[in-house]
């Protein structure tokens, strides 16, 4: 604008006036400065020339920093743009004015709406002379319209449903429904618009949520209900309803609100839960209070005259079968189908509970006769198979029964009777009725005091170890000792193991007890160690519960370490039955021992029914033959088969051999013939205690020579007749020959005696009362085949001594009279026979002995080599994850050998020098000269700064292995923030 036109602006705010006028300019100044809308003045070409207080806060700027500045620098352009050609227009014809909406940018960027009304003001010419605008602020209406439309959409999105009622009608008519609402009632608008909300409730009006909402509607208060309400196609819905009046600006109730949530499906799970609380989840069954309160009124029922009641505590003993067998949603099916047989064979009259595996009855007014047959009905309904995942199962079922007044008066009492009465039925092998007894009552309760008594124990250092040495059958010495806890009862006596570790698996206390075995065993071989007693080896018993504890290797560790014992010092006994319970973690566990080092010894051996499979699955260092098949071996068949068969299976596998319960110098005889390692029973040594262990370690104990594995014997001869003359003839004969002579007067006798004494030469009569000689021969080669047999009798009954030739149980037939130097003959050549054999034998021990130790070497070797692969396995995952890392480093890395040759380089490296060419393979000193001064490799570790790339690097050379196997050096290169 020119001065002109600035001065014909500024004229009518700024001139002087006479008083009068004066006054008239002053107000106007101040009306124009004070309006609540803005105004301003622009020059035609758009200039600011003035602008009052609000037109200022409207842009956030001072008039001062306004004046002088174009229009369009305070507006988005396109509205600029837009107010110019109105101002064209305006300019045009004085006079004339023009509107529009236009966005203002204000101070700091944000834009603020507002209505422009914009006036051309001619001078008293009538020509153009400034622009007049007057400004309204949009930005409060705008604000309210937007949340005018947030509200729609808000109600029109919202997931309650939302009514809204005309509060000035008396039928109070809907006269807006979200979608919502439609959706959750399944009527459009069209059919509720003007209706009454009653007519969501059918003919059900009968509701005490219908009281409240008239009550709140009577106060114009708010109110919150629960309601049954139809949907459009009759069904029931769950409403809960929110109701609130809506004032207007003076405090009047104009309409109402109702907020709609279809509370349906919470309802529908409150019922659940409420019928889950009083039944069986799995069976429908009634349970807790609700089948207290059935028994309870059975009871007092009876105590009215109505009779007996009886409970049934009825247990499905197979269960568990079908579980571990079938899996756990078979044994759900087998308990859901054997409930609702049950419930079927009793009636609805009476009431049947499920309680974990068993089911409880309640039979009211019942006499003996009603028990029976309830009995026998329920055994009927579950006597039928029952089909499991495809599979036919039969239910094996026990019954205990408890009755009223007899046995009990309290519902209490009579159920925890009941459950006695059931687990003496399935001590007795189950599918049985059993009425309660006072005798379970007492022998239960004593039960309980062990319990108590043991937790006693346990804290008051009750528990004793003892220890029962095992010998060595190739050396005669103590090889290693067994640790068996023992309770030094105040009123019992001494308690052995099985009289209470059932009772302590049962009742959790086991774990205590093995940790309390394995310190203690610790703490007494260092005491022995301490007293010089150096290598002796102390097996423990590890139970089913310990071996699942993953936490097992680390809690001997432990124990180890705290008494400064190594792994070697240590052996562990598991049982069949703890291996069988789970294969996977039994894996586990027994490859966390062997890599700590102990022994582990499968205890038991044969009980169980896959005891060959255990054998070679699992890494057993010593097998133990149960008790079991040693009682019997000198004088069973079987036994002494199945024996051998061990023995030889485990070598084979290089496993050493124990037998348990070696009682008599018989039994550890055969065991030693029959190249048995270990020998562990009374025959040698009871369990002692530690102070007796000591004694016996300083002697020291050994087996006779005549009992162990190698050795030469003096020549034994067992002569059977049942003549004495004859036999007093025969030793008097014989003497001279410096043979150890036996007698016996009948088979029977010489059998006794084979069964105590190892013999050589057997020389038999034929004709004997009793047994004769054939059948005593006969017997004798099957129990002792290494004996030389021979007949030599004066009756001759050809058929049993041919049979008895022909089958090997003779060497030679003699006939009486003898004579002397014929019979000496024969006997010495049996002798040479047998001593041959002897030697063969032995010559045979060896080899088995040298199999064995190679087998078992072999054995270790293979275990050595599984770890040492396990090993390399971890290194190279190891070694993958560092290449890795390296690789991925933001930091260059290089990797060099002994050589000095580059073995590893990574892409941070690669990235940095790559104008040196090929570098992997090359000599580093070579190719990357800049990393070691002087040109020559450092021998220790170093660190310069170099220049490479036009950078500054700190380089650092670190020489690898001083802390691994790792061989060569490592090169970082790290970039200076400063040049040096």
């Amino acid at each position: 604008m020119d001065s002109h036109q600035k001065q014909a602006a500024e004229a009518p705010l700024a001139a002087p006036r006479p008083s009068a006028q004066g006054a008239d300019h002053a107000g106007l100044l101040a009306s124009f400065k004070q309006a609540p809308v803005g105004i301003a003045h622009l020059d035609l070409d758009g200039f600011f020339l003035h602008a009052n207080e609000r037109m200022c806060k409207l842009l956030d700027f001072t008039e001062a920093e306004l004046i002088g500045k174009h229009f369009t620098r305070r507006m988005v352009s396109d509205d600029g743009a837009a107010l110019q050609g109105d101002t064209a227009a305006l300019l045009a014809q004085p006079g004339a004015n023009a509107r529009r909406d236009v966005r203002l940018i204000r101070r700091g960027g944000t834009l603020n709406w507002a209505h422009i009304s914009s006036y051309c003001i001619g001078d008293e010419a009538g020509r153009p002379a400034y622009q007049l605008w007057w400004v309204s602020d949009l930005e409060p209406r705008r604000q309210l319209q937007d949340m005018l439309q947030l509200s729609n959409r808000a109600l029109a999105a919202a997931l309650n449903g939302v009514l809204i009622c005309d509060a000035s009608q008396a039928s109070l008519p809907i006269m807006y429904a979200n979608p919502a609402f439609c959706r959750i009632s399944g009527y459009e608008p069209i059919d509720i618009m003007g209706r009454n909300c009653r007519f969501l409730q059918n003919d059900d009006r009968e509701q005490p949520g219908i009281a409240a909402v008239r009550q709140a509607l009577d106060t114009r208060s708010s109110a919150r209900v629960v309601l049954r309400n139809y949907r459009k196609d009759g069904t029931l819905f769950w409403n809960e309803l929110l109701i609130s009046p809506v004032p207007d600006e003076r405090g009047d109730i104009t309409h109402y609100i109702g907020i709609v949530n279809d509370v349906t499906a919470l309802k529908r799970n409150e019922e659940q839960l409420a019928f889950r609380a009083d039944h069986d989840e799995l069976t429908g069954l009634p349970k807790g209070p609700l089948f207290r309160a059935s028994l309870e009124q059975a009871i007092a029922d009876a105590a009215g005259g109505a009779g007996n009641v009886a409970v049934l505590c009825l247990g499905i003993d197979n269960v568990d079968l079908v579980n571990a067998s079938l899996g756990h949603a078979a044994g759900d099916q087998l308990l859901r189908d054997a409930a609702a047989r049950l419930l079927g064979g009793v009636g609805p009259a009476r009431t049947v509970s499920r309680h974990g595996n068993e089911f409880l009855i309640v039979l009211g007014a019942a006499g003996a006769a009603d028990i029976a047959a309830v009995c026998d009905t329920l055994f009927a309904c579950l006597g039928s198979a029952f089909t499991l995942d495809g599979h036919s199962m039969h239910a094996v079922c026990s019954i205990g029964v408890a009755l009223h007044p007899q046995d009990g008066a309290d519902a209490a009492t009579l159920l925890r009777y009941a459950d006695m009465a059931l687990a003496r039925a399935r001590e007795e092998g189950g599918g049985k009725v059993q009425f309660f007894e006072p005798a379970m009552n007492q022998r239960t309760q004593e039960r309980i005091a062990l319990e108590a008594a043991l937790r006693q124990a346990i804290a008051g250092d009750e528990l004793q170890l003892m220890y029962q040495p095992l010998a060595d059958l190739q050396t005669g010495h103590i090889a290693s000792l067994e640790a068996l806890v023992r309770w030094q009862h105040p009123t019992l006596g001494r308690l052995s193991a099985r009289d209470f570790i059932p009772l302590a698996e049962d009742s959790g206390l086991i774990g205590a007890i093995g940790a309390w075995v394995l310190r203690r065993a610790c703490q007494d071989m260092r005491a022995w160690r301490e007293a010089g007693r150096d290598g002796i080896k102390v097996a423990i018993n590890v139970t089913p519960h310990q071996f699942r504890d993953r936490q097992l290797a680390g809690t001997v560790a432990a124990a180890l370490k705290e008494f400064g014992l190594g792994a070697a010092a240590l052996s562990l006994e598991i049982t069949e039955a703890a291996l069988l319970q789970d294969t996977r973690a039994s894996d586990y566990s027994l490859a966390q021992l062997k890599a700590l080092g102990v022994s582990v010894t499968l205890d038991d051996f044969g009980t169980g029914y896959s005891s060959l499979s255990i054998l070679k699955q699992f890494p057993f260092d010593l097998v133990k033959i149960d008790r079991a098949f040693i009682s019997d071996i000198v004088t069973d068949i079987d036994d002494a088969a199945l024996s051998k068969t061990i023995i030889s299976m485990a070598h084979n596998l290089g496993v050493q051999v124990a037998a348990e319960g070696v009682e008599t110098e018989a039994q550890c005889d055969f065991l030693r013939r029959n190249m048995c390692d270990l020998i562990q029973g009374y025959f040698f040594a009871p369990p002692m205690a530690p102070h007796d262990i000591d004694a016996l370690l300083a002697e020291p104990r050994r087996l006779p020579a005549h009992l162990l594995r190698v050795q030469k014997q003096k020549r034994t001869l067992l002569l059977v007749d049942d003549e004495q003359n004859i036999v007093a003839s025969l030793k008097r004969l014989l003497r001279r020959d410096d043979y150890q002579i036996f007698t016996a007067n009948s088979g029977q006798e010489g059998l006794d005696l084979l069964a105590q004494q190892e013999v050589d030469v057997i020389v038999s009569d034929q004709r004997m009362p009793g047994m004769i000689g054939a059948d005593f021969l006969r017997a004798a080669k099957q129990l002792y085949p290494d004996t030389i047999r021979i007949m030599l009798s004066g009756y001759t009954e050809l058929q049993s001594v041919t049979d008895a030739v022909n089958e090997g149980a003779i060497y030679k037939f003699l006939t009486k009279p003898w004579e002397d130097e014929l019979l000496r003959g024969h006997i010495a050549d049996a002798f040479r026979l047998k001593e041959i054999s002897d030697e063969n034998e032995r010559l045979n021990l060896e080899v088995r002995t040298a199999n064995h130790e190679l087998a078992s070497a072999n054995r270790k070797m293979e275990e050595l080599l599984r770890q040492k692969q396990q090993q390399i396995s971890r290194d190279e995952i190891s070694l993958n994850i560092a290449r890795e890392l390296l690789q991925f480093l933001p930091l260059p890395v290089i990797g060099m050998d002994d050589d000095g040759m580059i073995a590893f380089i990574n892409a941070a490296a690669e990235t940095l020098f790559r104008r040196a060419g090929a570098l992997l393979g090359n000599e580093a000193s070579c190719v990357l000269p800049d990393l070691f001064p002087g040109g020559a490799m450092p021998t220790g570790a170093a660190t310069h700064v170099a220049e490479i790339e036009g950078g500054q690097y700190t380089i650092a050379i670190y020489p690898m292995g001083a802390t691994s196997a790792s061989r060569g050096s490592l090169i970082t290169l790290s970039r200076c923030e400063f040049a040096p």
